[in-house]
């Protein structure tokens, strides 16, 4: 136990080194580093919590967390990647997600936001909210989201002035689901794995967002 504690400390001590010096905008855009994904996949092997979505770990789940690495970008970082001439112009100010227990379900609330600096048009937040459902082995869950907003924060680059929410619903026919998989969990960090084995690594945000 104690050599798995020291292993830990050494590699999220390298691995969070190596994302920051990444910097923001290169992290959660589609650059995977072969060096960062070999550390996170060290730590993998050596989880303290291997089953997350157990109920008595869930406080450690819970809360707010920054996301900090993607190995092939988000959603958002990937469509604005694709944008030729423009996308080096869009400025990620931040990424984030917040999770809280359903007491109803047996269900996780899970909401995924992104603000973004856009040339011009100043800041603007993105939001996607929905929910886990986790399965048998309290380590994967499949995630849906139902409804999605954009609100300007900060249009035009004015800090006193901004736009009232925009939200839209998603039916519920049209809701896809999508396995996610809890590699990692610690008080600090979280992994996560997507349908297609991207690496998305988060660390725990100790003021709340908004």
């Amino acid at each position: 136990m104690a050599e798995d504690n020291t292993a830990r400390f050494a590699l999220k001590t390298e691995l969070l080194l190596r994302i920051e010096k990444l910097g923001l905008q290169q992290s959660l855009f589609p650059t995977s580093d072969e060096l960062i994904d070999k550390l996170i996949q060290q730590l993998e092997g050596i989880s303290p919590i291997p089953q997350p979505l157990q109920p008595k770990h869930l406080p450690s789940l819970l809360g707010n967390w920054q996301l900090v690495y993607a190995s092939a970008g988000t959603i958002v970082t990937r469509q604005i990647a694709s944008i030729p001439d423009f996308g080096g112009a869009i400025k990620i100010k931040r990424v984030w997600q917040i999770l809280a227990s359903d007491s109803n379900t047996r269900k996780i609330l899970a909401s995924n936001s992104a603000q973004l600096e856009l040339p011009i048009l100043g800041e603007w937040q993105l939001q996607a909210n929905g929910h886990w459902k986790w399965s048998t082995d309290e380590k994967t869950a499949t995630v849906s989201f139902n409804s999605f907003s954009v609100q300007a924060t900060k249009p035009f680059g004015l800090s006193n002035w901004s736009f009232p929410e925009l939200k839209i619903p998603v039916l519920e026919f049209l809701q896809k689901e999508a396995l996610w998989i809890t590699s990692y969990l610690d008080q600090e960090i979280r992994v996560g794995r997507g349908a297609t084995d991207n690496l998305f690594v988060f660390r725990r945000d100790v003021k709340p967002s908004t």
